[in-house]
């Protein structure tokens, strides 16, 4: 387990915490491994009836340490990211997010595979796939044009426009804007806590038959997503973006017709 990776057992809750505060919590290989360990786990045992995924009061995630990717870019739908996503997307008991300050590539994707999310108003969340010379992922390509219209998922998804806890919110990608991270957690936690008092197979099954109409489709879009993101991590253009995020600079996509 990464030492990155916090676990807090409340009840029935369990809370999983991002906590590498110094990289505005980045995610490694092993803190995608640890995340999905985590989840596999809280799927099999029966005392974990809810699970809430947070970072600190000022930061959830700044997305991928893209050093860590440059080193050792995900190969094929077996690595650690894949690992996550699969874990999540296939979780079956509830999945409530808490969110405040930067929430980054899949520190947003991840949010639209939750079924509760609360969001602090001054939370930038943003999908700068296209601008790291990257694509989509995590379903992201299916479920923003079917949730937003066309038109706005574009400005999200080709333009990397960034949007604000508030706009979150009011769009349906969040349930509620709070004024502070601490606000936010404690609605967040209060609202996972609810569901201890609930039938936990009426649960699964009312969130099995609320994912059915769309799963399969989604189920192949994330796979069609991730071959793509492996290919493109290894193409020119992402290669000239992540180095020139390294390096602090603009990249350079003249030469690339």
């Amino acid at each position: 387990m990464s030492d990155h990776i916090q676990v807090e057992r409340e009840q029935g809750l369990l809370t999983l915490r991002m906590n590498r505060p110094d990289k505005m919590n980045a995610l490694t290989r092993e803190m995608y491994s640890g995340m999905a360990e985590v989840l596999e786990g809280a799927r099999e045992d029966a005392s974990v009836r809810a699970v809430l995924i947070t970072g600190n009061e000022t930061c959830f995630t700044s997305g991928n340490d893209i050093v860590d990717f440059l080193q050792e870019p995900p190969s094929g739908m077996d690595s650690p990211v894949f690992r996550f996503m699969r874990a999540l997307f296939d979780f079956p008991k509830p999945v409530v997010a808490a969110v405040s300050g930067p929430a980054v590539g899949i520190g947003t994707t991840l949010l639209l595979h939750c079924d509760l999310v609360y969001v602090s108003s001054d939370a930038k969340l943003k999908m700068p796939f296209v601008n790291l010379g990257l694509c989509p992922e995590f379903g992201s390509s299916l479920i923003l044009p079917r949730l937003l219209g066309h038109a706005k998922a574009a400005e999200l998804l080709l333009l990397g426009e960034g949007f604000s806890g508030e706009q979150a919110a009011s769009w349906g990608i969040a349930n509620a804007s709070l004024e502070n991270g601490a606000a936010t957690f404690a609605r967040a936690r209060e609202a996972a806590l609810r569901f201890l008092d609930l039938a936990p197979s009426a649960l699964e099954v009312s969130k099995r038959l609320m994912q059915a109409p769309d799963r399969e489709a989604l189920r192949k879009a994330i796979m069609e997503e991730g071959e793509l993101f492996t290919q493109r991590l290894r193409s020119p253009e992402a290669l000239e973006a992540l180095s020139a995020f390294t390096q602090r600079r603009k990249p350079d996509f003249s030469r690339f017709v």
